[in-house]
């Protein structure tokens, strides 16, 4: 019994670190592929900062996005192997809770993981913890898309840390769980995009300011202690942390896209990198 234990929790942690990855690499090569890799013309008018990083950056992030990977998968498991226990707060059928629940446990997912995000993000920028956990992630100053998962271990235990939060303090079915992994994903891939995709005057609109977009984090990338929402942009607007060119940013980025211009191949890690050290 025992060996045939361990084989079920090899092959659970197996299945488990190749779904992240098929995800990862959807997601992320996706974007890399389109935005980076064919290199159009037009596409390139959207760039945020006109020059592609070095080969160098894109391959560190990419291994050290499969270091998040399996420490993701190793709490993922955990988490798995909580539910099986009765230990988490999952329920096996959507009827058991409705459609109307389990919406709503999605949303509130996101904004559980908005807020956890935005606080733990500004913990990390305490001076100590930034050298200690935060700087890898910081040394894609001009980021693309594999900089999503690119963390020290470290910060990794604590990003994956919002998927045991929501499955000890909330109801949740398995599928609401993945759906809101995925959008996370999504919203983390197009936040290090490094391209703008939202029409002018998408930042400053009454009602679309309150999402972020690529140009918002890709500031806190260069300039670092600024823009530390996630998905949103409210607690940066609550608590002051928005970078206050923000929104010209944004505009001088989406009028870019109007007139083509010439592409840069030198990375050169400018302002921030000498901020991280």
């Amino acid at each position: 019994m025992f060996k045939s234990f361990r084989i079920d929790d090899l092959i659970t942690i197996s299945n488990v670190l190749l779904r992240l990855a098929v995800r990862y690499l959807l997601f992320a090569g996706s974007f890399y592929l389109v935005f980076y890799v064919w290199k159009n013309k037009t596409i390139w008018r959207a760039k945020i900062q006109q020059r592609y990083p070095e080969n160098k950056h894109v391959i560190r992030e990419v291994v050290n996005s499969f270091i998040t990977i399996i420490i993701f998968g190793l709490v993922i498991m955990g988490v798995i192997y909580a539910s099986k226990a009765g230990l988490t707060r999952i329920y096996p059928n959507i009827s058991d809770k409705g459609w109307g629940y389990y919406i709503f446990s999605i949303v509130l997912m996101i904004l559980m993981h908005d807020t956890y995000f935005y606080w733990t993000h500004r913990a990390m920028h305490w001076k100590p913890l930034f050298k200690a956990v935060h700087k890898t992630h910081h040394l894609s100053t001009n980021p693309t898309p594999f900089a999503a998962y690119a963390f020290h271990p470290l910060e990794a235990v604590i990003e994956v840390g919002i998927v045991p939060l929501i499955a000890f303090t909330i109801p949740y079915h398995g599928t609401a769980l993945t759906l809101f992994s995925l959008y996370s994903l999504l919203l983390n891939v197009t936040g290090h995009l490094g391209f703008e995709l939202f029409p002018k005057g998408f930042a400053s609109n009454k009602l679309f300011k309150w999402h972020n977009t690529s140009t918002h984090h890709n500031m806190h990338h260069r300039l670092v202690k600024c823009n530390y929402g996630l998905y949103f942009n409210i607690w940066d607007r609550l608590m002051g942390t928005n970078h206050p060119d923000y929104e010209k940013n944004f505009d001088e980025v989406v009028k870019k896209r109007g007139a083509p211009v010439a592409a840069k191949t030198n990375d050169e890690e400018l302002v921030a990198e000498a901020q991280v050290r």
